[in-house]
């Protein structure tokens, strides 16, 4: 057995950004242990907290449009979101979600590897397989939703300036759609040039984010900063009664985007990550305060971000507007890279179909670009755009995803302590879980309101991977393959008679010890056979990254296997392989089925497979040597 020196260096990365989201986003650099202290900071800033680091645009405003803002309301609200962020971010992401991992990533899908591992076959198994469906859908959904809100808050920002206080909503949601599509458009050429600017960038924005709070907390009311205490958010609670309740379906706006720390830990590291978060939770922390002590001085107001960093700064405004701007698109991007990589690892788990992945960098071979998703995303941002029109509006139904996928997080992680030497941090999951299941019960409140589209985006994803997944069950029940030992009689006689072709056939198949129909009609029915024929299988292993390979010789005469082994986060070279193992291939084999149903199911099913290229050019292989076999398959 082989093991290929370069796995570590070909870590998947996606569009410069690291990827685990439930997927999200790798960028193929150096190891975090091996990143000086600040550049590690820096890059964390630039590539984890786009999403919850422009959560202050939208979050206040929308909260203060829905209640009135007087002081013990803004008081509790403040209490409200510091200790949301401290809960949900610090202590179910930044602690007990970060202290799992395998090789150091994190996500949705790393967390089913672990559980997998722990758990026997069975309802249990099924149970974690179907949250971990569940979790990739939310975050494919929460895929249109956090660009489309992001930009527009930012673009609205514009009516402030003097002058174009009377621009029409229609006018901004152009501009929006606008870099949107140049964001989008842009997605091909790859972004590993622009990363290197998306940290420094971030920094600023972070730092304008602190200095405007603490100068309007110094400016309007100093007072606020006795809201991290949790007597003022228990009190807001009891004395507004049940509908203190829905109000936590906009205080949980304020830490969207809390799972991108343990999402992308396998690219920074677990510690560069919780560096920066430190840094981040005392920049939002401070600029929820200034605005809070704003609008207690001046009441509700269009933006409270906006109309406070105008009135301290009017000659700074534009250029804090550019900025911002700027940070949504550095978000967004962020995000558009990590649903590339769940859907990498989707595919290469056998959870979603095929599709054509080009690589974007020379240097970085595992940054990647799926067209057919990229477009999709963008005529659902925009589309978003059109159906919601104001950001207030998005708002209303953004948030039921992002609850959903901590909940699922946090029965996760629960389940995963339970079965660990860690039972010590059982309760504090259960803890984070509990309030994670109230804020999703009070998010269920949005559901008549727009929540319903979060539902609807999530549904498509999950449609797709439940007819995909029982679709290929199916699918290989239907083919009845041979096992290895029968063929290898048929295959013997035939061999030994035939005047075998000069050269080398590769027959792809799923696994060694099982032989499918398309090789039988083939070999055996077809006697095409040649002087070296090579069964070729990869296997994802449930590890993220590695590659293994070993060629086996003479299961036959004239019949060898070589056997991949590679982590379901790796991007194979396969040609690079079989190079390695002495193979020069004249023709490659794989089956492609006709399949013959009544089933409205696998109709679907077999629509889908269709429309998705096979995976023999999933791996890049040359097109020349590529032979099709047909096989026509009842399901």
């Amino acid at each position: 057995m082989h093991e290929d020196g370069n796995s570590e260096s070909r870590r998947s990365n996606f569009g410069g950004f690291s990827a685990s989201w439930l997927g999200r986003k790798s960028s193929g650099m150096k190891p975090a242990s091996t990143e000086p202290f600040w550049k590690g900071i820096v890059k964390s800033l630039g590539l984890v907290f786009g999403d919850i680091g422009t959560s202050p645009i939208y979050t206040l405003t929308v909260i203060f449009a829905l209640t009135k803002p007087t002081p013990d309301n803004v008081m509790g609200i403040l209490s409200l979101v510091f200790w949301t962020m401290t809960i949900l971010v610090t202590a179910e992401y930044a602690w007990l979600a970060m202290s799992l991992g395998r090789k150091g990533e994190g996500g949705t899908i790393v967390l089913r590897e672990i559980l997998v591992r722990l758990l026997k076959p069975g309802r249990k198994m099924a149970f974690v397989t179907f949250l971990s469906y569940v979790g990739v859908s939310l975050l494919l959904g929460d895929g249109v939703i956090t660009p489309a809100i992001s930009i527009l808050s930012a673009v609205e920002g514009m009516i402030l300036i003097p002058g174009l206080e009377s621009l029409h909503q229609g006018a901004l949601i152009l501009i929006a759609a606008v870099i949107a599509v140049l964001l989008f458009i842009f997605q091909h050429r790859g972004t590993d040039r622009m990363a290197g600017a998306f940290g420094p960038i971030m920094v600023l924005w972070f730092l304008s984010l602190a200095v405007s709070g603490v100068v309007s907390v110094v400016t309007h009311d100093p007072g606020v900063v006795k809201a991290v205490s949790p007597l003022y958010a228990l009190r807001f609670m009891m004395e507004n009664g049940f509908s203190s309740f829905f109000v936590l379906s906009e205080v949980i706006l304020c830490a969207t985007g809390g799972e991108a720390l343990y999402a992308d830990m396998g690219h920074l590291g677990r510690k560069p990550i919780i560096r920066a978060w430190s840094f981040v939770f005392f920049a939002l922390v401070i600029n929820y305060l200034g605005q809070g002590a704003y609008v207690v001085s001046h009441g509700g107001g269009k933006n409270l971000l906006f109309g406070m960093v105008q009135e301290m700064a009017p000659s700074l405004y534009i250029p804090f507007l550019i900025l911002t701007i700027v940070a949504t698109v550095i978000a967004s991007q962020a995000m558009i890279s990590g649903v590339f990589s769940v859907v990498y690892q989707g595919i290469t788990t056998r959870m979603m179909p095929l599709l054509k992945v080009d690589y974007t960098s020379s240097h970085l071979k595992s940054q990647i670009y799926i067209g057919s998703v990229n477009w999709m995303l963008l005529v659902a941002v925009i589309c978003i755009m059109l159906i919601f029109r104001r950001s207030e509006n998005l708002a209303a139904a953004y948030g039921l995803a992002v609850t959903g996928t901590m909940t699922l997080t946090g029965i996760m992680i629960t389940m995963i302590y339970r079965r660990t030497t860690r039972k010590w941090k059982v309760p504090f999951a259960v803890l984070v879980t509990a309030v994670d299941i109230v804020f999703l019960a009070a998010c269920l409140n949005k559901i008549p309101h727009g929540g319903y589209w979060s539902i609807i985006l999530a549904a498509i994803p999950f449609a797709v991977i439940l007819i995909w997944t029982r679709g290929q069950r199916a699918l290989y029940r239907a083919l009845r393959p041979l096992d290895l030992d029968t063929f290898l009689v048929s295959y013997g006689q035939i061999y030994h008679k035939s005047s075998n072709i000069p050269g080398t056939a590769l027959f792809f198949t799923r696994e060694k010890e099982v032989v499918p129909p398309y090789v039988v009609h083939n070999i055996i029915s077809s006697n095409i056979i040649y002087q070296r024929n090579i069964f070729v299988s990869i296997v994802r292993t449930d590890e993220p990254f590695g590659v293994k390979y070993k060629l086996t010789e003479q299961l036959g005469p004239g019949l060898d296997a070589l056997e991949v082994l590679a982590g379901y986060k790796e991007i194979i070279d396969l040609e690079k392989l079989l190079k390695k193992s002495g193979i020069q291939e004249k023709v490659i084999f794989y089956g492609i089925e006709d399949i013959v149903t009544n089933n409205v199911v696998w109709r679907l099913f077999s629509f889908i497979k269709r429309q998705t290229p096979n995976f023999v050019k999933f791996y890049k292989l040359p097109p020349s040597k590529l032979h099709g076999v047909v096989t026509r398959v009842e399901m």
